[in-house]
């Protein structure tokens, strides 16, 4: 709806009733068709050239559905044509007509049917349902295997259990990988750079500059990219086969459990590709005290570079099975603070209707263009920080500056019992998640991480960079979104989560290892 409910309707219709829109193409689902009419009066009403683009029709043609699109554009007075996005079918007579009717400026003419004063939400509801019963032809449904499929995958009991196998296997997949590339890429990396040391001449300002840009690189093709590749076309391939809004489905319980509407999910699906994404997508719920509990909640969200660290350091050294289990414990964790949260500014949890799609067969082109979109965001801008970073620590441990950083942190490196050079790390940790633990390999001066942490030393710190500080693109978007004052807010609360959660693993770890 335009109605303006939240910041997202808001702006939408800001920007619709601007002088900046030339047309409108509006994508309805052809399997749910009087949800998306509803959408589609309200658009025509505007006065701006509209068409109606009526997506997936073979999936309304697969459960029985048939619509009438030339009756119905004859009677909406805008055009109505068939589309499959996902195989591009019809996707080019969609741009021609769109840049026909933008040049020619036509608008809608609804022919007296609807009426602008008649466009409040009860009227425009019960006129998609008599537009969808007067255009849309109801055939039989069989059930399918993917509705068998469903019965398994959104069963109350059943369901989470298929979600802790398929996280499994997908973990696995991605640890096998990571290994396998990691230990060739790491070995001639080293080799490089004891060739530049030898080449360079040991203990020399200028050999230190070139080893640390080298360990800057080094980290990024040896330790990140072989993790994050494979994580990233996991997480799109989960997303185009339709599986992540059953997740969203699933935890949608969860979040009521907690106390956080149903829209709260979005942010935290989100989240796990980026934590930026995540805080603006906050602005889709109503209340400003349930946005704060969202947006708080979603940066505890372990993101794309947290990854590298969790499969870099605990998934390497102690398999991808304790990995699975600090994924559970930071949802566990996340859970927890909402409960807290929630109970210390109290708000309704309204439901949520939630649009399952039907399962997909993904392409591999759109698979590697959206994991190639968040790898490009990582070579573009977080590769030349590492890079920067490390250059910045060799200079830092050159000058024996490191130790007088190290000591901001101490307080929190002592109560953690990690050694104290894991300080500055820490702190370049705020620009970019990834440096933290690049920037670790090089402060301990070895990525051998086994010969210089213990096993509970690495579950303790990789817990607390779980949780802590958010990084700064996060800090700028909880500002945009929620201003100075809840960002500072919220930065102190995740120093508070994150120290205790890492002393709770940290026990945990103990008495295991």
């Amino acid at each position: 709806t335009l109605a303006g409910t939240n910041l997202a309707e808001r702006e939408a219709s800001r920007y619709l009733l601007s002088e900046e829109v030339d047309l409108i193409i509006n994508v309805l689902d052809a399997s749910h068709i009087s949800q998306g009419l509803e959408l589609t009066l309200e658009l025509l009403a505007l006065g701006v050239p509209v068409i109606v683009a009526m997506n997936m029709i073979d999936e309304a043609s697969r459960i029985g559905l048939k619509v009438n699109g030339p009756a119905l554009e004859e009677k909406l007075g805008a055009p109505v044509m068939p589309l499959i996005a996902s195989r591009g079918q019809g996707v080019r007579n969609l741009f021609l007509t769109a840049l026909r009717l933008a040049k020619l400026g036509d608008k809608a003419d609804m022919g007296g049917y609807f009426r602008p004063e008649e466009n409040e939400r009860a009227d425009r509801h019960k006129t998609a349902r008599a537009l969808e019963k007067e255009f849309v032809i109801r055939g039989e449904r069989r059930l399918n295997w993917r509705d068998r499929v469903d019965d398994f995958l959104l069963h109350p009991v059943w369901g989470y259990v298929g979600l802790i196998l398929i996280l499994y296997t997908f973990f696995q997949i991605v640890y096998t990988v990571g290994v396998t590339v990691e230990h060739p890429l790491m070995a001639t990396l080293d080799a490089s750079t004891a060739w530049a040391v030898n080449l360079l001449g040991e203990g020399r300002f200028f050999t230190q500059i070139i080893v640390g840009a080298l360990q800057g690189i080094i980290a990024g093709v040896g330790i990140v990219l072989p993790y994050l590749v494979p994580f990233l076309l996991g997480l799109g391939l989960l997303e185009d086969i339709g599986y992540m809004s059953r997740v969203a489905f699933m935890m949608d319980a969860l979040m009521h459990r907690i106390g956080l509407h149903g829209k709260a999910i979005v942010p935290f699906i989100l989240g796990y590709g980026c934590n930026v994404p995540a805080v603006m997508s906050t602005r889709v719920l109503d209340d400003p005290k349930e946005r704060f509990v969202a947006a708080a909640l979603a940066t505890l969200v372990p993101c794309a570079a947290i990854l590298s660290v969790v499969f870099g350091l605990v998934a390497f050294y102690m398999g991808p099975m304790v990995a699975l289990v600090l994924y559970l414990f930071n949802i566990f964790v996340i859970a927890l603070v909402g409960r807290i949260l929630t109970a210390i500014i109290p708000e309704d949890t309204p439901g949520l209707i939630l649009e399952i799609p039907p399962y997909r067969i993904p392409t591999a082109r759109t698979v590697v263009q959206k994991a190639w979109f968040r790898i490009k965001e990582f070579i573009v801008e977080a590769w030349p920080l590492l890079i920067a970073g490390s250059v910045l620590l060799a200079i830092a441990n050159f000058f024996d500056w490191s130790d007088a950083i190290n000591l901001l942190t101490r307080p929190i490196t002592w109560t953690l019992d990690l050694p104290a050079a894991v300080g500055v790390p820490l702190l370049f940790g705020i620009f970019r998640k990834e440096l933290s633990l690049v920037m670790l390999g090089q402060a301990l001066g070895s990525m051998n991480f086994d010969a210089m942490l213990s096993p509970v030393q690495m579950i303790t710190f990789t817990v607390f960079v779980m949780f802590y500080i958010p990084c700064l693109s996060t800090l700028a978007a909880l500002r945009r979104e929620l201003g100075t004052k809840d960002m500072l807010t919220i930065a102190g609360l995740t120093i508070v989560i994150a120290t205790a959660a890492a002393i709770f693993a940290r026990g945990v770890a103990i008495v295991i290892f």
